[in-house]
């Protein structure tokens, strides 16, 4: 109730707020460019154009998102892009996931406005950290394979570049009220000042949202803010200051239950799966009697980005474009640490989960009666369960610096740096204590083992751009390390272009420097692999670089062909650099390497448009390290060297414009991705202690040579994808749009205890079911007097007919034949078991195995807006 209420406020304010300019006349103060539709920051974006860079390219307006996205996540809209794939993930607000040729977000480059946002430690990106791109983005564009992007960035699958408003766009502004499935519900309101005779400008943003998810218990409140300042003096100089944030909370579903599961805690006991369920949350009985849903996994996070970019024509053949940057993230994510007589929240009991009711909830009140009869202060270290927080806060700071000079009419280079520095913090505090004294914790090896009763409550939350401070140490536990990373670059590039011919030449050299800092070790004593380590490890510099070159050839007016190669010696992410948690660097240290080449072909006319790659990429010498899902074990995780992967595939996409009520847009992409060779892998336990899952040691051969490429994190592959979409506008302002996509070739989540036996390597990663989508949206705009002012409604239907498909898989359970049955002495042969299994029916579903933990997509959903523009 209380958050319908503050959204019937912010309703009311924005509504009167637009009644004050309702009257307004207001006149474009700025040309519009034959590009795009909104003036944009442009300064150090490296923005593809058509039949001219050599690159395989999607662009998405800022109209299609106003018009197409209601309550989707963001990077959803691309699914209609070859090649890309992009998923909700767990379904909590903001946990999408997007895969581009094969290649997970940590490795494809995210950029906003030209500004590298991939974690500087880790290459992840957080899509919930920016789900007020949407309101602020004039379009975002997607470079498959290597990109433009002169940055030393190693864009290994593509480019992802938002590119926002800046503030000098046209006057005017919009109000939007969104509602939607599930208690959806977002508020925005925007304002432009326009361009005044001196060059001021101004653009801000206010928006909130709220409700919950399609899957259970899976609320979330959001805010964006967006402000920008911008003044051009005169024609050399243009200057622009902007501030942007989304603070946020919202509780998750992180654990991939099993297809069984899905179907036995379904209330309508109909042999079908529950796609809402979810596992990770329960009930606890409150003071007053009252049943109050409680969540296990919960994401909480503000990262602000402050820019300052300073665009300068020194003259009519030299620019300098430099952009500086801040970005004070705070915030985290929970989940449960400790255990309670011996048992932990998953812990299982004569094969029966001990902490869960009837319904497949957590049984919050059977945990608190257990955690209150403990004694904190006299127990050992970690006898109690209780909610953690794994703080993942950071501040970042950086210069972007862009040199462009026309040498004459066919050749132009330019230069640049970028340089950042980057130090997270990371941490485990205590987020509630489910009913115990405290949470005595014996991690710090600097002090006695301390008991931890101070919690912090995810949902209030921050809104200082500037950090703020950390929690002091004698109130963390778990762990307490720190990353610092210092990345200075320098990148070149060389253009030349002649009537019919563009080409380019790219380089780069970057240095990276980690150090790692535990605040839990004793300085100078503590031994870890045979070595006494430092609190400060100092840090381990690694040079990387990259070359990259590529040509477009128009033949006539109609057709063009181009080419692309490159190759990337990338630096390894810091757990690579600092392996399982620990203060000694990889002795096996070593740069990964891509190599990738492209061929592409395109047909413009009047009416139709279509475009063919062909693509190769090869990666060598692959580490990465995921989390992994071991019974009654919390943070479980596996450490994966010596990988080499080969990615290659086609792609086609065209649009073909009938007639002016008519168009329609289609794509389709093919992939081959398999792992080349063998890898080895190594497991821990949260604590890192080595962990065995497989065999008689923690460390294994994976067997992977010729297998199939599958997710790294509880997500899936495909390598095949198709669409087709039509829209109609049978009178003036009115749009109809309908679109169908089918995903195939979908391979589930890599994991270490599959691959450790040799027998499976023949089967693979384990193929989940194809499936086909469809959406439909209708928009229409009413009109005013003023040609500048009009309504916009609009609504949108999500998956129409409400089918049930398997977006993502986290295990490879096979079906399985009699050789994976023994003979039990006194008891049933291998024969008799498998009859058994084989012939029941709620053994399987769609072929697949139903022990096989999956994420099944969102049923039938909806959303609606009305909009103001003035």
């Amino acid at each position: 109730m209380k958050l319908i209420n503050k959204s019937i406020l912010t309703v009311a304010i924005t509504l009167s707020t637009a009644s004050v300019y309702y009257a307004q006349q207001v006149q474009d103060t700025v040309t519009k460019s034959k590009d795009i539709d909104e003036v944009i920051l442009r300064g150090v974006t490296d923005i593809a154009k058509d039949r001219k860079t050599p690159v395989a390219v999607s662009t998405v307006k800022a109209a299609q998102i106003l018009e197409r996205q209601g309550n989707q996540e963001l990077v959803e809209l691309l699914n209609t892009t070859p090649s890309v794939y992009a998923t909700k993930g767990g379904g909590g607000f903001g946990d999408s996931q997007i895969v581009m040729r094969g290649f997970e977000s940590r490795n494809i480059a995210v950029m906003v406005n030209g500004m590298p946002v991939n974690d500087m430690e880790g290459g992840t990106v957080y899509f919930s950290n920016w789900t007020g791109l949407s309101d602020v983005t004039s379009f975002m564009q997607v470079q498959r394979g290597l990109g433009s992007s002169k940055l030393a960035i190693a864009s290994v699958g593509g480019t992802m570049n938002f590119i926002t408003k800046s503030a000098d766009m046209k006057k005017g502004g919009i109000v939007r009220l969104g509602v939607g499935n599930n208690d959806f519900l977002k508020t925005s309101f925007a304002y432009n000042t326009g361009k005044s005779d001196k060059g001021w400008s101004t653009s801000f943003l206010m928006s909130r949202q709220s409700g919950s998810t399609y899957i259970q218990n899976t609320d979330y409140e959001s805010y964006a803010y967006y402000f920008a300042l911008g003044w051009e003096p005169n024609k050399k100089h243009n200057f622009q200051f902007t501030i942007t944030g989304a603070p946020q909370w919202h509780d998750q579903r992180s654990y991939a239950p099993t297809i069984s599961d899905y179907v036995r805690y379904n209330p309508d006991n109909d042999g079908t799966p529950d796609r809402t369920y979810n596992s990770d949350w329960g009930y606890y009985t409150n003071a007053e009697g009252r049943r109050v849903a409680l969540s296990n996994r919960s994401n909480y996070y503000n990262k602000p980005v402050i820019m300052f970019n300073w665009d300068w024509n020194i003259n009519d053949k030299s620019k300098l474009s430099t952009v500086a940057y801040m970005s004070n993230g705070r915030g985290g994510g929970t989940s449960d640490l400790g255990r309670v007589n011996g048992r932990g929240l998953t812990a299982l009991v004569n094969n029966q989960p001990y902490f869960r009711d009837a319904q497949g909830l957590y049984n919050f009140d059977k945990v608190f009666a257990e955690n209150a009869a403990v004694n904190a202060s006299t127990a050992g270290a970690g006898a109690t369960l209780v909610r953690r927080a794994s703080i993942n806060s950071h501040n970042w700071y950086g210069v972007l610096a862009n040199f462009q000079h026309k040498i004459n009419d066919n050749w132009n280079f330019s230069v640049g740096t970028d340089d950042r520095y980057y130090y997270g913090y990371h941490y485990q505090v205590v987020s509630d204590l489910y009913g115990a004294q405290g949470y005595k914790d014996s991690n710090n090896k600097n002090i006695a083992p301390n008991v931890v009763s101070q919690t912090s409550d995810y949902k209030k939350l921050s809104w200082n751009p500037f950090g703020g401070s950390q929690v002091p140490l004698n109130e963390r536990v778990g762990f307490s390390n720190d990353g610092e990373v210092i990345w200075y670059s320098g990148f070149g590039q060389v253009e030349y272009t002649k009537d019919k011919l563009s080409a380019f030449l790219q380089g780069s050299v970057s240095n990276q420097g980690y150090q790692r800092i535990d605040e839990f070790i004793q300085d100078g004593v503590t031994v870890q692999r045979n070595q006494t380590v430092n609190r400060k490890t100092g840090f381990k510099n690694i040079f990387g670089y990259n070359i990259k070159g590529g040509a477009n050839y128009n033949i006539n007016e109609n057709h063009n062909v181009f080419a692309n190669v490159g190759y990337y010696s990338k630096q390894p992410f810091m757990n690579t650099v600092y392996p399982s948690n620990q203060q000694v660097v990889n002795p096996q240290l070593t740069n990964e390497k891509i190599f990738s080449a492209e061929l592409g072909y395109g047909f413009r006319s009047a009416n139709f448009s279509a475009n063919v790659n062909v693509y190769r990429t090869q990666w060598k010498d692959r580490a990465l390290r995921r989390t992994i899902q071991v019974p009654d074990v919390t943070d479980a995780y596996a450490e994966m060297n010596g990988i080499t992967e080969i990615h290659q595939g086609v792609e086609f996409d065209a649009t073909y414009k009938l007639n002016k009520f008519l168009e329609i847009n289609g794509m389709f992409s093919w992939g081959d991705y398999y792992y080349k060779g063998n890898a080895t892998g190594t497991t821990f336990d949260g604590n890192n202690n080595p962990l065995t899952v497989a065999g008689t040691s923690n460390t294994t051969t994976l067997y992977i040579d010729k297998v199939k490429v599958g997710g790294t994190s509880s997500n899936s592959i495909p390598q095949m994808t198709a669409s087709l979409g039509a829209t109609v506008k049978p009178v003036k302002d009115l749009s109809i749009y309908a679109g169908w996509r089918f995903v195939g070739k979908l391979y589930s989540s890599i994991d270490i205890a599959t691959f450790s036996n040799i027998a499976n390597q023949d089967r693979g990663v384990l193929k989940l079911p194809d499936y086909n989508l469809t959406d439909l949206g209708i928009s229409y705009k009413i009109r005013l007097r003023d040609a500048n002012q009009y309504f916009t409604v609009g609504a949108n239907v999500y998956n129409l007919f409400d089918t049930t498909y398997i977006q993502d898989g986290a295990t490879n359970n096979f079906v399985k034949g009699v050789g994976d049955f023994k003979d039990i002495p006194s008891g049933a042969t291998a024969q008799q078991q498998y009859s058994a299994y084989i012939n029941n029916p709620n053994n399987f579903y769609k072929g697949i195995d139903t022990t096989n933990r999956v994420f099944f997509g969102f049923g039938r959903t909806w959303a609606a807006t009305l909009s103001f523009n003035f």
